[in-house]
């Protein structure tokens, strides 16, 4: 097998634990140590299950973008109550694209999904067992097209470690008319207006 070439900015896979599923991480930096070792500095991707499957639960429910069915499993909080989405919607996670999914390609996609990190740890360049792709889902993309590409994963969210929570990503661009404003098709001030007036008197 040919070797491969890692840069910064490249996605990575990562074996920690033989019998757990590979790391998936994004290159910082490469450094070389002393005694000759290649050390990667590397950004943070979780899986699913690498989160509380509360919070996994709650943003499922929550989550308007999403291709999981409302009868999923779903956990509440221990009022009952529910809370708002990171958009600021609630309601339930309900998708046009989720009709697309049978049940296989819905579990098949829960793996392809990640969780961005502000996590930065260091590993061993030895360790790294291949590239991926990792890519901020918009709503403008079919969840089809993950499963469609090897070794492609989506995030919606930026998961934090220390307060167990979960939020927007920032760099997140979201599409439609609900999100967008509406530009008025008249011009906000004429002649008659009294902007317009007012220009008047002062010539």
């Amino acid at each position: 097998m040919a070797s491969c070439m890692y840069r910064v900015g490249d996605y990575v896979y990562f074996e920690g634990t033989p019998s757990e599923p590979y790391l998936i991480r994004r290159i910082e930096e490469l450094n070389k140590t002393p005694n000759g070792n290649v050390e990667a500095r590397v950004a943070c991707f979780y899986r699913r299950r690498d989160i509380s499957a509360y919070l996994v639960n709650q943003v499922d429910r929550l989550k308007i973008d999403g291709p999981w069915d409302d009868d999923d499993e779903v956990s509440t909080d221990t009022n009952g109550s529910t809370s708002t989405n990171p958009s600021g919607s609630t309601g339930n996670n309900s998708s046009s694209q989720s009709t697309e999914l049978n049940d296989t390609q819905k579990h098949q996609l829960r793996h392809r999904e990640l969780f961005l990190t502000r996590q930065i740890e260091t590993l061993l360049a030895t360790n790294i067992r291949g590239k991926c792709l990792v890519t901020l889902h918009n709503e403008t993309e079919s969840f089809l097209s993950y499963l469609n590409t090897e070794d492609l994963f989506f995030y919606q969210l930026v998961y934090d470690p220390n307060q167990k929570t979960l939020n927007a990503d920032r760099g997140e661009i979201r599409v439609g008319g609900k999100y967008q404003a509406d530009v008025p098709t008249q011009p906000l001030y004429t002649d008659g207006t009294e902007e317009g007036i007012s220009k008047k008197k002062i010539k």
